[in-house]
């Protein structure tokens, strides 16, 4: 660390991340991730199984979803975790896309881009507990409607939201066993279905005159396969993270891509029923008709441990980045505040738990789309910082590098871009005025806040101190 002293911008590069005044009063050193929690978090921040893409079969045919599941983690997945992992290695700081954006662009667009992967993120939440409801009422029939349900969502969202409070080293050695417990169901269904695979179903593009619905097609794809970055806001809280981050996403990736496509193929192969009954939580029907209800009631049970895993992930991220907006200024020092039990972000588990509790009311399909748009926005603007990142500090020392130059990283990011432009497009009116709510929202949160540290009416950070990173020239 150097003090904000006068020195040519080709001799420093600031990012703020570290402040003057600490925003928490504890006193014991937390704890930091290591490389096995951090796989199950990252893996939980995206998948967590492969409940949820069904509807991919009904909208769009079993061979349309096979290639959807092969193609899009080429054109997205990959491109979004090398983006992760040079960006995140390069400003190991909490907040990550927010620091991205605000390095990049300036303290206006890091606001922004906080705002919209706040909302999109706490939207994406909001669904796992509805998720984990669809498969639970398959065994207790009482949790299908009325207040039963909705008892059911405000405990699940409770629950999970405490174990959060506990501590991120906890929710990751959670996620460690709640992953393996919760692929065993569908490795079992695997092995006693391979006898009873007919690979002619897999090239099957649905029954004859099937009418594709096209944006629940790309909307379950994108749905089960984003957040890659989402991970980045923990990067504070991770133990040698310019290592351990490419590492740790590389897994990931492979993990996540085997957890869909293996079940998918093995189901479609085993199973002969009408595309119209591929709804969220046909993968427990469909244990059923492989081996039986025990199987069936295995799968329901992974479900539910599954949904606790992607609530608690993503959690996380959300609050971490809240932390991160405090510690560069772009909200009040107490978002950052500790508890001084457990060292975690109590203000920000609060505020996320209630607007996801408000959320998990919500029509399914539009919660999914909701997330699915603002994170679009918020990838757009995220490949942007990425690309003038490298144009702007080209010397930057970046601890992982994707090997590529400006030209190359330009191709890489143009067609996951026309995807996520895809996604916005065939959006539907409500999610639109949803998403332009939130935008709006952002733009007057940032003024908003501009005003109130003008006033002084709450207390921020004050950068007095910059991260200094070596100059390497790359060739």
């Amino acid at each position: 660390m150097a003090a904000a002293e006068a020195k040519p911008e080709s001799m420093a590069v600031s990012s703020q991340i570290s402040t003057a005044t600490p925003t928490t009063t504890t006193t014991k050193s937390s704890k930091k991730l290591t490389l096995i929690p951090l796989i199950f978090i990252i893996y939980f921040s995206v998948s967590g199984g492969p409940s949820g893409a069904e509807p991919a079969v009904k909208a769009a045919g079993p061979l349309l979803t096979i290639l959807g599941f092969l193609i899009f983690p080429f054109i997205w997945c990959i491109t979004e975790a090398l983006i992760t992992a040079e960006l995140s290695t390069a400003f190991p700081g909490n907040g990550g896309f927010v620091i991205w954006a605000d390095q990049a662009f300036g303290p206006f667009w890091g606001s922004l881009m906080g705002t919209l992967k706040f909302f999109s993120v706490v939207a994406n939440i909001a669904a796992f507990p509805v998720m984990c409801m669809d498969y639970l009422d398959k065994l207790f029939p009482v949790f299908s409607s009325g207040l039963p349900r909705k008892l059911a969502l405000l405990g699940f969202t409770l629950l999970c939201s405490f174990l959060n409070y506990t501590g991120l080293v906890i929710v990751g050695y959670t996620a460690v066993v709640v992953g393996v417990i919760s692929l065993f169901p569908f490795l079992l269904m695997t092995l006693i279905a391979i006898p009873k695979i007919h690979p002619l179903r897999w090239v099957s593009l649905g029954k004859k005159g099937m009418k594709r619905d096209w944006n629940l097609y790309f909307n379950t794809l994108f749905w089960n396969l984003n957040f890659w970055d989402s991970v980045s806001t923990l990067a504070g809280e991770v133990e040698k993270p310019q290592k351990t981050f490419p590492q740790a996403l590389f897994c990931a990736v492979i993990l996540t891509c085997f957890s869909y496509l293996v079940p998918i193929l093995t189901t479609i192969g085993a199973v002969s029923v009408d595309e119209s009954e591929w709804v969220s939580g046909f993968f427990a029907n469909a244990a059923a008709m492989v081996a039986g209800k025990w199987l069936q009631i295995m799968v329901e049970i992974s479900v539910v441990l599954s949904s606790i895993g992607l609530f608690e992930a993503q959690l996380s991220s959300c609050v971490y980045q809240l932390v991160g907006m405090a510690d560069l200024g772009f909200l009040p020092q107490f978002f950052a505040v500790r508890s001084k039990w457990f060292d975690t972000p109590w203000v920000g588990i609060l505020l996320a738990t209630v607007i996801t509790l408000a959320a998990s009311f919500m029509d399914f399909t539009d919660i999914v789309a909701s997330a699915n748009f603002l994170y679009s926005l918020g990838m757009l603007l995220e490949f942007a910082a990425f690309l003038w990142l490298r144009r702007k500090l080209p010397t930057l020392r970046r601890p992982y590098r994707v090997p590529m130059r400006l030209p190359g990283l330009i191709i890489l990011c143009l067609v996951p871009s026309g995807f996520l432009i895809l996604i916005m497009a065939i959006a539907t009116k409500i999610v639109f005025l949803f998403c332009g709510m939130v935008t709006v929202f952002g733009i007057g949160l940032y003024f908003l806040m501009k005003f109130c540290q003008k006033n002084r009416w709450f207390k921020f950070s004050h950068v007095t101190q910059y991260w200094e990173q070596p100059m390497t020239t790359y060739s």
